[in-house]
């Protein structure tokens, strides 16, 4: 098949979205299919430039600065044109979303969305808490206007799935997980060595416990509530050093709350990392903490896990059937009692076991059966529209 993906985010950027995307690229490339990725130019961009890989002129977005909005030139909808897809898959319902739809309904080929975001938990961005309600409805109105236009929706778990058939999604959607490279988070594939040097990197000393947060630091992580526990938990597990791994709107604040809270010298704010070597720095982990309500999957827990991390995460229906209390991972209530408990569990022998046990329950979400569904899905939505 020659298959089209369209994005506002890409790699090198580091987000799940771009994750996911580059993972399906590669997949479906090596099952011998041609595929072409259009995204938004980045930081970055010139190094990964291919010819199946299309960067298109953007600037930052007014409301997310970290984000780039492509415009789409009439010699860029030309070039996408005259690739005549078999099939057009977006993963974005803004720009790159609607460039892909249009090429998609002029060279009349089949169109698959993945539904990646709940975008009504990011209205704040534009609101700042004014008429936020307002613009709520106005997303979930425009969620259910936008997945009604396509052949298939996919969606990475059940979660999402009830989201939309509540907003009144009358097209067919297809719960597919997103999969990745489990292998290439296996602990032994990291040296004692490698261990050591990425720990000085990130300023941990010899002998001191690390819990992690990897991902983009932003209000919606919640991870302000993991720095508001830290503390307590410092009190009584005084080795432990936080370490946050990303880049996003929320770092600056992060910073100046762990120095008002008096435990700067604990915390690490590492910055972005390449995401070829995100491996290493799940690597020195101990225990990953996310206590986000807005996941759609969370593919950051399942990286963990691979990794041999003990998860402790906030209880969210995005998560069944991937973490398992007690088992699989440690699952908090909300609130800061319940987050402190569960972070106490998770540092001590229950959650050591669990980290043993973690790359065993991480390996169901491998990569290679992520693309043959996609490739299925794909296939169902080209007959569909033959017929």
């Amino acid at each position: 098949m020659k298959i089209g993906l369209f994005t506002d985010t890409f790699y090198p950027e580091i987000n799940g979205v771009a994750t996911s995307c580059l993972t399906l690229e590669r997949l479906l490339t090596q099952r011998g299919h041609e595929v072409h990725v259009f995204a938004p130019k980045c930081k970055g961009w010139e190094e990964n430039r291919r010819d199946h890989i299309h960067y298109i002129a953007s600037a930052p977005f007014i409301a997310l600065k970290d984000r780039n909005f492509a415009f789409p030139s009439p010699i860029t909808t030309w070039e996408a044109e005259r690739l005549d897809f078999d099939v057009v898959h977006t993963n974005s319902e803004f720009v790159m979303g609607h460039f892909g739809h249009h090429v998609a309904k002029s060279i009349g080929c089949a169109v698959v969305h993945t539904y990646h975001t709940v975008w009504e938990d990011y209205t704040y961005y534009i609101t700042h808490g004014v008429a936020d309600e307002t613009a709520r409805r106005i997303t979930r109105k425009y969620s259910q206007w936008w997945c009604n236009r396509f052949d298939r929706i996919i969606t990475p778990t059940g979660k999402t799935l009830d989201l939309l058939r509540r907003y009144g999604v009358q097209a067919p959607i297809e719960i597919i997980p997103s999969g990745m490279d489990i292998a290439r988070f296996a602990p032994q594939r990291h040296s004692e060595e490698e261990r050591k040097r990425t720990r000085e990197e990130c300023g941990i000393a010899p002998g001191e416990r690390v819990l992690l947060n990897i991902g983009r630091i932003a209000r919606e992580k919640n991870i302000e509530q993991i720095m508001r526990v830290f503390p307590r938990l410092l009190e009584r597990c005084p080795d432990v050093r936080f370490v946050i791994v990303g880049e996003g709107p929320m770092r600056e604040e992060l910073g100046r709350m762990a120095g008002e809270l008096g435990v700067e010298q604990a915390v690490r704010l590492t910055g972005p990392r390449p995401w070829e070597q995100i491996d290493r720095y799940y690597a020195i982990g101990d225990v990953f903490c996310s206590v986000s309500h807005t996941e759609t999957q969370g593919l950051t827990y399942v990286e963990a896990m691979a990794s041999g991390l003990c998860v402790c995460a906030a209880k969210d229906p995005c998560l069944s059937g991937v973490i398992e209390d007690g088992v699989s991972g440690i699952l908090c209530d909300d609130g800061d009692d319940a987050l402190l408990a569960g972070l106490l569990r998770a540092f001590g022998d229950e959650g050591r076991q669990i980290a043993r046990r973690a790359p065993e329950h991480a390996a169901p979400f491998g990569a290679e059966h992520f693309a043959m569904r996609v490739e299925e899905c794909y296939r169902r939505a080209i007959e569909n529209r033959r017929t």
